[in-house]
């Protein structure tokens, strides 16, 4: 019985962090792609602030609002990230790019880096926060349409419905903190054989303060052209430190599609 229950966990800890259940697939890119990057590195005594907030909505029909049209995919990714170091040692390092044309599996859409070091004076402090959400949805489209593997209709004819919600973030408060953070994210391109991915790693090491890193999930998938949800999974986690921290590390993984590698 104990081994059933188990395997029972496992399954579901697959699903919610995979996607092997509720199958994404990821929407085209437009005729005229974009590409932001930005790259920032600053030593100083004294006081640093950062903020960093990215929207970005896209369809394979037009954005105009429910319900989806027929074969429809529509994605929303968003990503915000705030940094307050107060009277004290600072050396900050941060990279991040956005580009909106179609991905292979081994690309991403989005991508940040971020490295910080902050030794607070008696009364320095500093505060961060970064969180990541890529939210899908579509409707059912045909399969023999939308990947290029010959072998995909034979397994489905069509590639169901499906909608995914997932959120990833880390925070750290202190006086003192050496912190790292990866975030690389992908939801578009030029067919369905490339699975939707999100990922987030987030180090704190040799501090004194509070660190925390969380997931959220809702995965959501039908069968076929069925227009009802077949699964429906939620999945929620919290991690968190408070003290002399010499290490805390997390990391969390999502893909979703057809032909995950």
């Amino acid at each position: 019985m104990k081994k059933i229950g188990m395997l029972a966990i496992a399954i579901l800890l697959c699903a919610a962090l995979s996607g092997c259940a509720a199958t994404a697939r990821p929407v085209n890119q437009t005729a005229e792609t974009q590409g932001i990057t930005t790259t920032t590195y600053i030593v100083c005594t004294g006081t640093v602030t950062t903020s960093t907030e990215a929207v970005w909505q896209q369809s394979s029909a037009a954005l105009d609002g429910a319900p989806l049209s027929a074969t429809e995919t529509y994605y929303v990714m968003s990503y915000n990230q705030d940094m307050i170091a107060d009277q004290g040692y600072v050396e900050y390092t941060d990279q991040k790019g956005l580009d909106t044309a179609a991905m292979v599996a081994n690309q991403n859409n989005f991508e940040s880096t971020t490295m910080l070091d902050f030794v607070g004076s008696p009364t320095g402090y500093v505060t961060y926060e970064e969180s990541t959400l890529l939210d899908g949805a579509g409707t059912a489209a045909p399969t023999s349409e939308s990947m290029l593997c010959p072998f995909s209709s034979a397994t489905s004819a069509n590639l169901p419905a499906f909608c995914n919600i997932v959120e990833m973030g880390g925070s750290f408060d202190g006086t003192v903190v050496s912190l790292t953070s990866e975030v690389e994210e992908r939801h578009v391109s030029s067919s369905a054989d490339v699975p939707v991915a999100l990922g987030y790693e987030f180090t704190v090491r040799n501090s004194e303060g509070n660190a925390a890193a969380w997931m959220n999930a809702r995965l959501m998938g039908a069968r076929g052209n069925n227009s009802v949800s077949s699964v429906d999974i939620t999945y929620n986690e919290r991690t968190s430190a408070m003290g002399t921290i010499e290490l805390f590390y997390k990391n969390y993984d999502y893909d979703s599609g057809m032909r995950r590698t």
